[in-house]
């Protein structure tokens, strides 16, 4: 079993866990959490996850084994955790999250977005419990909303159930009376004052924006976000159609910025060729900062998702918009004014919310991640920003901010004189010439394959460092050279 557990990718076999409700296998287990472990390597926090099974013996992880309901074949517990190395960071020296954005001291960077995660107090609240640093509250306006049936659709593989990787919703705004929503706010305030509340409001008219913003501040909410970016509201001048407008954004920023004295958020759209016209804009307004991106304009053909018979355009969310965000998170990030960021986007590990951050982002929100794993994903975030900060001897997570920054050039500022080759590791390699179909077909045709002993082989005069092969290597077995010039 030893070799087979060595063998065993973690990351794999955790992924195909259905991340059950009241886990049968921890009801099963008697002495530990084997469920929590899991999920805690699924979330990217491998090495800390052994915490919830140190008491475990391999009966106790066999009962729990057992008790697994997968639909295909149990998820195999034990040689998972047989195969995970014991934590190098000591627990203890986990530092604090606390961060400040926008003169407001938040006790994590991590916040709900604007969504269907946050429509009532009793939502809002558990999260809250939960460790949630604060929430943008769904926005608010004047209008009466209704919603579609059905309104959300997604993007998966034929091979996986519930896992999906692109969602599109065609929600609006809240369907709250207004008076409804700032009670709620208020509430949330006083009964969760360490909390950060901030209120995503949408008007029609300067009127209506300033009306909206006196509601917010007199309810207490800590700050305000400008919804410019929705982008499926059925009423011209709303939404992602005001986004795109920069003197449109100033005039609603400015109008606002006169109306309260809390800090004004102004939330951009991302289906633009230039982000940065109306962020400046909204900067040169007053917003206190800004935040990007909202859901990108898109189309699903799934009949299941039609509302009558009938579709429309919509928007688009989950971790394969990420680096779209990312492209927009930076450009805002490189402006002459130094804005401060609220990074929204396919944040759903650690590592994700820490590429932002990297860019220069001190608060993120998170949506469609908890839509699909509920806030319960909030214990491995935090988790793993801290682990990761322990690791790298940073004490205070400002340090992070825009560290990455630097590191990016325009493409003609590039290093082209050297290069890096691919490296295959025979160990690893399982021989099924995947590197080789790419390379020919997609690639320089620099790998050779034996189909007898059915190994690749570089042709170095041949190769121009792409590194195609080691991306569609499914086992891993292809790694970096050291960088060298050119020849």
């Amino acid at each position: 079993m030893e070799t087979n557990a060595k063998k065993m990718n973690v990351y794999e076999e955790a992924s195909r866990c259905l991340l059950c409700l009241d886990a049968p296998c921890t009801k099963a287990c008697r002495t530990g959490n084997p469920a929590r472990t899991i999920r805690a390597i699924r979330f990217d926090n491998c090495k800390p996850a052994l915490r919830w099974v140190r008491a475990c013996s391999d009966e106790d992880l066999e009962r729990a084994e057992q008790a697994c309901i997968h639909y295909n074949s149990p998820i195999r517990i034990r040689q998972i955790i047989h195969s995970i190395a014991t934590d190098d960071v000591d627990e203890s020296k986990y530092p604090d999250l606390g961060i400040t954005f926008c003169g407001i001291r938040c006790e994590n960077p991590f916040f709900l977005a604007s969504s269907a995660v946050c429509t009532n107090y009793e939502m809002v609240a558990h999260a809250f419990q939960m460790g949630w640093a604060g929430v943008f509250y769904k926005t608010i306006c004047l209008d009466d909303i209704h919603e579609v049936s059905p309104r959300f659709d997604a993007m998966y593989t034929t091979a996986t159930h519930g896992d999906f990787y692109g969602f599109r919703n065609m929600e609006q705004l809240s369907e709250n009376a207004v008076d409804v929503d700032f009670d709620i706010l208020h509430r949330l305030k006083t009964n969760y004052p360490a909390k950060v509340v901030v209120a995503s409001i949408m008007g029609k008219t300067e009127d209506e924006w300033m009306a909206l913003a006196k509601m917010a501040e007199d309810a207490g909410c800590d700050a305000i976000e400008l919804n410019f970016s929705c982008p499926q509201m059925k009423n011209k001048g709303m939404g992602s159609d005001v986004g795109q407008n920069p003197e449109l954004v100033k005039a609603y920023t400015a109008c606002v910025k006169r109306a309260v004295k809390i800090p004004v958020i102004a939330k951009m759209t991302p289906n633009i060729t230039h982000i940065t016209e109306p962020a400046e804009a909204c900067l040169q307004a007053g917003a206190d900062a800004l935040s990007a991106i909202n859901t990108i304009k898109s189309v699903t053909m799934s009949t299941k998702a039609e509302v009558s018979g009938q579709r429309t355009i919509s928007g688009y969310s989950g971790r394969a918009v990420r680096p779209i965000a990312l492209r927009h998170v930076l450009e805002m990030a490189q402006m002459p004014q130094k804005p401060q960021l609220s990074g929204i986007g396919g944040i759903e590990t650690w590592r994700d919310a820490l590429e932002f951050i990297q860019l220069g982002c001190s608060n993120v929100q998170v949506c469609t991640a908890v839509m699909q794993y509920g806030y319960r994903i909030i214990d491995d975030l935090t988790l793993g920003l801290q682990c990761y900060m322990a690791k790298c001897g940073v004490t205070d997570l400002q340090q992070l901010v825009g560290e990455q920054l630097p590191s990016f050039l325009t493409p003609s500022n590039l290093d082209r004189g050297t290069i890096v080759y691919p490296k295959f590791d025979q160990e690893i390699c399982i021989g099924c010439g995947r590197c080789q179909i790419s390379c020919s077909d997609g690639g320089h045709q620099a790998i050779v394959f034996n189909s007898e002993t059915r190994r690749p082989r570089l042709v170095g005069t041949k190769c121009v460092g792409c590194h195609l092969c080691r991306l569609v290597c499914p086992t891993g077995a292809i790694g970096l050279t050291k960088r060298i010039e050119k020849k």
